[in-house]
């Protein structure tokens, strides 16, 4: 398989499927994706837009959130899930962004993980989006999808974003990356991919697409990852 081919033609169904794109993430400043990214971890962004409707009304700078009561923080993101460690991260990120960076949003990969909680992946977003700068965000959609188009073996995040940087032309990667995120929610789905609807199923190491029986079929599983090794959404 020639993995720049397959890319190119991934982009551009992407392209064609999502003319326009965006972060699913609903914010007005750039510390309130940081925010909203802290909460989406393992959580949908449908409850995280809920969630966050409410809490950038309730805490609508910064110093809010950093002299934010721990407690009260908590039950106001509870239904994020992981609300003590993520209630934790939203204060301690935000008294660091007031004590070192002057309330600014640090504009490199290096700087967004000295703040708790931040890993690659939501670095590589606010990098993205806040900073217009080249980013490979590997949610769980991203690695699925790029596992079964053979685009990389890999599962374990950083070494995907590796991987598909030097696969991804860098002025459209992060475009890609949403419009990869939303083919997973559409298309190449978790637990019940509909292959039969894909444009990439001839190009796909996951299933064999038989044009005879319209039907997807998986192949060996010698040849590619299985989907249960994959992390879920």
């Amino acid at each position: 398989m020639n993995k720049l081919k397959t890319v190119e033609k991934f982009i551009s169904v992407l392209e064609n499927r999502y003319p326009h794109t965006m972060c699913m993430l609903e914010y007005t400043h750039p510390y309130e994706l940081l925010i909203a990214a802290r909460l989406s971890a393992q959580c949908t962004d449908k409850r995280v837009n809920e969630t966050t409707n409410i809490l950038f009304k309730k805490y609508p700078t910064i110093d809010a959130f950093a002299n934010a009561d721990l407690i009260q923080l908590e039950q106001d993101i509870k239904s994020c899930g992981f609300y003590h460690e993520k209630a934790k991260s939203l204060i301690a990120i935000c008294s660091r962004l007031i004590n070192v960076y002057n309330r600014e949003i640090p504009d490199n990969i290096e700087d967004l993980m000295t703040l708790h909680g931040i890993g690659s992946k939501t670095a590589n977003l606010i990098i993205g989006d806040i900073f217009g700068k080249p980013a490979i965000v590997t949610d769980t959609h991203f690695i699925r999808i790029t596992n079964r188009l053979g685009l990389t073996q890999a599962t374990n995040p950083r070494k995907v974003e590796q991987d598909l940087r030097a696969l991804i032309p860098p002025e459209i990667s992060s475009d890609f990356c949403h419009r990869t995120v939303q083919f997973g929610r559409d298309v190449c789905k978790a637990r019940k991919p509909l292959c039969e609807e894909c444009e990439m199923h001839k190009d796909c190491c996951y299933i064999n697409f038989n044009p005879e029986r319209a039907k997807p079929t998986l192949i060996d599983a010698r040849k590619c990852v299985r989907v249960s090794d994959l992390p879920r959404p």
